[in-house]
């Protein structure tokens, strides 16, 4: 059975994702133990930032603040 903070944390992490336009298709993003995984291919969307690069540590950066996520693990490529 999933932990409810996790899942709280998960939502929360997509929400992050889907507000500053990043294509997330191709990933895969999960929370366990508090932990939050991003995995496999992240892009732009039209409208969307430029650097993805930049706007994944941005991401990190604000995930790390809210609760229930302890750290972030950024394993993914990034597409322009």
């Amino acid at each position: 059975m999933a932990n409810p903070a996790d899942v709280a944390a998960n939502k929360a992490a997509r929400q992050e994702f889907s507000k500053r336009n990043l294509d997330t298709t191709r990933a895969d993003i999960r929370v366990t133990h508090g932990v939050c995984y991003i995995r496999g291919s992240i892009g732009v969307m039209r409208g969307g930032p430029q650097d993805v690069r930049s706007e994944l540590e941005l991401i990190a950066k604000v995930l790390r603040t809210r609760p229930g996520i302890k750290d972030v693990v950024i394993d993914c490529t990034m597409r322009s």
